[in-house]
């Protein structure tokens, strides 16, 4: 059967996009195993002293999970993290929603907001720790700090790209400041601050994992520095393969709500998916 000019047969296109998703999946898990395949040559060349073999560390895992001992290391860096998160998300998303229609106050705000966004976190972990002491507290301050700035240059870049044409518009027809910022302006800043929350989201767990590394008795960044100072490759390996599970897991939480808000779009073309 025929299929109109500029349609697309729907039977067609999902099929395409299965084999596409599974094409992905297919390569992900290669690659997986070429890492897999040079660690265990890196292991058997240096030594599973220096580099913790790959059956070692899944061995080591595997037995931290049954015992409960990762997790609840775990749980601590993941609270710390989620909390740091949201602290510095949410008001780094609102303010430059807040400040969309006053661009003498943002005008003011930008060498500050650059200078913070521009200097090392990791020089602040100090500081944090003197003030709000060794506690969850300081490991909250340093990933919010972290995660304020990203989000918040990226939301206003989402903002300051919106198409006037369209506010206009709106205006005409008699749109109040509420609906215009909850119908035509939202929904433009939306991709952005997404893509803001996607890379702060890595780098919140990563802070509280050096935060735990400076000064903690708990979380996946003490069981690096416990393995570091016995000499202990493989317990390292275990808690940065746990690391990269919390990393993944919220990755995949943030995509799941990007998803959620952005289910009002058409999805995208499968010939333009690279892997996906």
């Amino acid at each position: 059967m025929a299929v109109p000019d500029g349609r697309r047969d729907p039977d067609r296109v999902g099929s395409l996009r299965s084999r596409r998703l599974l094409q992905g999946r297919v390569d992900r898990l290669l690659v997986l195993l070429v890492l897999i395949v040079v660690w265990q040559a890196l292991t058997a060349t240096l030594g599973a002293y220096w580099v913790g073999s790959p059956w070692g560390v899944l061995t080591r895992f595997v037995q931290g999970v049954s015992n409960g001992t990762l997790l609840q290391q775990a749980s601590f860096t993941a609270v710390e993290a989620a909390m740091g998160f949201l602290i510095g998300a949410l008001p780094a998303a609102a303010l430059p929603l807040a400040l969309r229609r006053r661009p003498i106050v943002t005008a003011i705000l930008d060498p500050f907001m650059v200078g913070g966004y521009g200097a090392p976190k990791l020089a602040l972990a100090p500081l944090f720790i003197l003030w709000f002491g060794i506690g969850i507290e300081s490991k909250i301050a340093l990933v919010a700090t972290t995660v304020f700035f990203i989000v918040y240059f990226s939301t206003t870049t989402g903002v300051r790209s919106l198409d006037a044409r369209l506010v206009q518009a709106a205006r005409l027809m008699g749109a109040s400041e509420r609906q215009v910022l909850r119908h035509i302006v939202f929904p433009s800043a939306v991709p952005f601050m997404f893509t803001g929350l996607r890379i702060a989201m890595p780098y919140a767990i990563g802070g509280a994992v050096i935060a735990e590394l400076i000064s903690a008795n708990r979380g996946l960044g003490y069981l690096v520095q416990l393995g570091a100072m016995n000499f202990d490759t493989t317990g390292i390996f275990v808690a940065l393969a746990a690391t990269t599970c919390i990393v993944l897991l919220g990755n995949w939480s943030v995509g799941a709500l990007e998803s959620w808000l952005l289910r009002w779009r058409p999805p995208p073309d499968v010939a333009l998916q690279a892997g996906t």
